[in-house]
Formats: C-alpha cells, sequence, structure tokens
C-alpha cells in the first residue's frame, strides 16, 4: 500500500502578528502590566464596564441557582412528606459528620501545596501591578451586583 503523504500549509502566528499593526496595538511586545499600555482612565474604564459585566452576570446566574436549590429542596420536602421518598436521615446525618471531620482533618494542616502556592502567587503579583484596573473591576463587579 502506498503512503499518501499530504502538504499542509502551516500557519506561523509568530510571524504573521508581526505584519499586523492591530496586533501589537493591542497585544504589544511588552507583557508586562497594563499599567505599561494604557492610561489610568482607560484602565478604569475597562476595569469597571468587565468589572460590572461580570457582576451582573454573577447576579443573574446567583439568582437562578438559588431559585434551582430552593425549589429542589421544596419538592423533596413535598415529596417526603406525602410518602413519595423516604429520606434516611440517619444516614445524612453520618453522611455529614464524615464530611465534618474531613474538613477539620483538611484544614488543621494548613498547607498550600506548592503548584497551588505558585499560582495564588502569580494572582498577588499581576493584581499588584494592575491596582488601577483591579480597582475599576471591583468597583464595576459591586455596581453590576447591586443592579
Amino acid at each position: 500500500a502506498g503512503v499518501k503523504e499530504d502538504s499542509f500549509n502551516v500557519l506561523d502566528l509568530a510571524e504573521y502578528t508581526k505584519n499586523q499593526p492591530w496586533w501589537r496595538k493591542v497585544f504589544g511586545p511588552s507583557s508586562g502590566s497594563s499599567a505599561e499600555k494604557y492610561n489610568v482612565a482607560t484602565q478604569l474604564v475597562i476595569g469597571g464596564v468587565t468589572g460590572w459585566c461580570t457582576g451582573f452576570i454573577f447576579q443573574k446566574v446567583g439568582k437562578l441557582a438559588a431559585t434551582a436549590v430552593g425549589g429542589g429542596f421544596f419538592l423533596l420536602q413535598i415529596a417526603n412528606h406525602t410518602g413519595y421518598i423516604k429520606v434516611d436521615w440517619k444516614l445524612v446525618e453520618r453522611d455529614m459528620n464524615k464530611a465534618k471531620q474531613q474538613l477539620k482533618f483538611h484544614s488543621s494542616g494548613n498547607k498550600m501545596s506548592p503548584k497551588v502556592k505558585s499560582r495564588v502567587d502569580e494572582v498577588i503579583i499581576f493584581l499588584k501591578k494592575n491596582v488601577i484596573l483591579t480597582g475599576g473591576f471591583a468597583g464595576g463587579f459591586l455596581l453590576g451586583m447591586a443592579s
């Protein structure tokens, strides 16, 4: 059987973006903080708008989730009361006690894995470099949650 060789065109994004001025303007050669790229007003607007959108969506999803959980719990209580289902409350209590013990065990160590610690450190460094953007995002998020 003969081997058929297909030829593929490879798009080298690094080379392609060198010739695109919009790409350089948006993403730029520096991968530093956004404070190097935008002025204070622009950072506040970007942070505020993205924060507001995130807060608004978070609020809507939160209401939907609360309604679903509350409605589900209400239906389970009705089904339990009318006899459609029987809940083994001793089993529920035993499982809850197991979960409490596991939480106590994990929280008593109070140690983070190195991988998680490095991610947390990266987030803290980003937040410190982008204080204005982060502040705008936080303010916008709170406004989005309130609206």
